[in-house]
């Protein structure tokens, strides 16, 4: 089977998906605009959050993501070399044939593009690499900040998805409250041109499920679970405030893909407190120098346009 050909005909067929089935009912809306979950209140998620990691953390239970086979001599992911490992049971055979060759490109020493390199909108859950989200949340809705090109979600609360889905590169997602935990579900991701949902390059087709769940974890066990994650991913970005001792924050997603997943599966991404107190915007632009040294091309001598005189 032509992983390429289906990606192809699932996108001609797929212009419209619909949401996936058996979910869970949503709690109800007051007249006050507030969400009654009995005698619980919601949690207060709000705020700026970091974490240093490239990539996903390890699952809480179950199937995990794909990791990297190129090791750091203390046993820690090599960010310099993602090298996904194309024999995690979780891989169909095209998905893991997609995996071991883009492996094959870094080892050569070729980055190959994804989304964040090439200044693309990332599409869920590639989206959470960023080191830094700000949750506000709204009695209709929650907002997702994310520092990476000024990316955004609107998540609205106690909805379902429409009968119909134009897909986006973010899908269609629609969150209530369960007790303490934010649950967001999203289906309906659209296929941009570098499809992948992890920075090993894994594809996902338009059948891609994901379903989040943020809680607050106290701090000892915030701590805990980022020595976890550090050693898969070495911290290289964000500034976690150190001195704080309040609760972090912790999301647990789940992904299933027909497509290209043999069975669901679940990884973490887990927060703590921003050391910066302002939200700093970042732009991802075009850094011709950058393309060369890190080889994005297979032609070593191959060189961008450039104009003989600049237009400004």
């Amino acid at each position: 089977m032509n992983l390429h050909r289906d990606f192809l005909l699932v996108a001609a067929l797929g212009a419209v998906v619909t949401p996936a089935l058996g979910q869970t009912a949503a709690p109800p809306v007051t007249s006050a605009g507030s969400v009654t979950q009995g005698a619980t209140s919601i949690p207060d998620l709000s705020g700026i959050w970091a974490h240093p990691g490239l990539g996903f953390g390890p699952p809480l239970s179950g199937p995990g993501p794909v990791r990297n086979k190129s090791r750091l001599p203390n046993g820690q992911g090599n960010f310099d070399q993602v090298v996904g490992d194309y024999t995690n049971p979780i891989l169909k055979p095209e998905a893991a044939e997609v995996v071991k060759k883009l492996g094959e490109s870094s080892l050569a020493g070729r980055v190959f593009p994804d989304p964040d390199n090439q200044c693309l909108l990332n599409p869920v859950p590639y989206l959470f690499w960023n080191f830094n989200v700000r949750l506000i949340q709204r009695p209709d809705k929650v907002v997702f900040l994310y520092a990476h090109d000024d990316d955004f979600r609107e998540v609205p609360l106690n909805k379902s998805h429409p009968a119909t889905i134009v897909p986006s590169i973010h899908g269609d997602a629609v969150g209530h409250y369960e007790g303490d935990t934010l649950v967001i579900d999203t289906v309906g991701v659209k296929l941009g041109p570098s499809r992948y949902i992890d920075r090993f390059g894994t594809p996902y087709t338009q059948a891609l499920h994901v379903v989040e769940r943020y809680r607050l974890l106290d701090y000892e066990a915030t701590k805990e679970a980022l020595e976890r994650a550090a050693k898969e991913w070495p911290p290289v970005g964000a500034n976690i405030d150190r001195n704080y001792r309040g609760k972090g924050l912790q999301l647990e997603f789940m992904v299933e893909d027909e497509g290209v997943f043999t069975m669901p599966w679940s990884a973490t991404i887990t927060y703590g407190r921003d050391a910066s107190p302002d939200w700093e915007e970042r732009v991802c632009a075009e850094n011709v120098q950058h393309d060369y040294q890190e080889l994005h091309y297979s032609d070593k001598d191959a060189h961008l346009p450039t104009a003989d005189k600049p237009d400004f």
